[in-house]
């Protein structure tokens, strides 16, 4: 894993196609480190999660180079190594598992990320409805001791929901991702593997309680 890191922090610092490519088995060694790693999660994630059961490291990785058609920052490649484990793979719109590592960046994250406009909607109204139990999710001790709700939020409660009303602050999000940041050195010691199936585990509640809201708006 320091092999990994170190050629994500040296990317950082030479983030051109020039270096990229003199380094280029040093990225497909380190993109099969990451590899392996997520393959590993993924099987320690489907013995408490059935959902997980099956799904190929293939469709989970999200690839290095950057889309910069329509971006002013134009440099090539990312300087993480991301993977979002659902069904359905990485552009799955259900709840699930996303691990991230960057060096100084590196972080855990579940949840449902940027859902379009019917599913927020509906996400929504069932966490309203329900807000003491989203709200027993987060304030779980375990969970809160490590993951926080992270991304962008309305400036105002959306209508139709009132103001000061339970849950009514959770409405204003527009993904529901808890985040836990990780210092680099977590995966540098003990068995990273079996830590971070610890800290993704206190995902699973979260991801139930939003999948189920998925599934009912498919069925309706």
């Amino acid at each position: 894993m320091k092999e990994l890191f170190r050629f994500l922090k040296e990317l950082e610092e030479n983030n051109n196609r020039k270096w990229f490519n003199a380094n280029k088995d040093r990225y497909l060694s380190a993109k099969a480190t990451y590899e392996k790693f997520v393959g590993d999660i993924i099987a320690g994630l489907a013995t408490f999660d059935p959902e997980i059961t099956g799904i190929q490291v293939k469709d989970t990785v999200f690839r290095i180079y950057r889309d910069i058609r329509f971006s002013s920052d134009k440099r090539p490649y990312k300087t993480h190594m991301g993977a979002f484990i659902a069904r359905g793979g990485k552009m799955s719109a259900r709840g699930g598992y996303y691990v991230h590592i960057e060096p100084g960046h590196s972080l855990f994250a579940g949840g449902i990320w940027c859902p379009d406009a019917s599913l927020l909607k509906v996400l929504r109204q069932d966490i309203f409805a329900n807000a003491d139990e989203f709200t027993a999710l987060l304030n779980n001790k375990e969970f809160a001791r490590y993951f926080t709700m992270d991304g962008e939020k309305l400036k105002k409660v959306p209508a139709p929901f009132p103001k000061d009303e339970p849950g009514s602050e959770y409405v204003r999000y527009k993904s529901f991702t808890p985040v836990n940041m990780v210092p680099d050195d977590f995966y540098f010691s003990g068995d990273p593997v079996k830590k971070s199936l610890d800290r993704l585990k206190l995902l699973l509640p979260l991801n139930k309680f939003l999948n189920f809201t998925v599934d009912e708006s498919v069925r309706k």
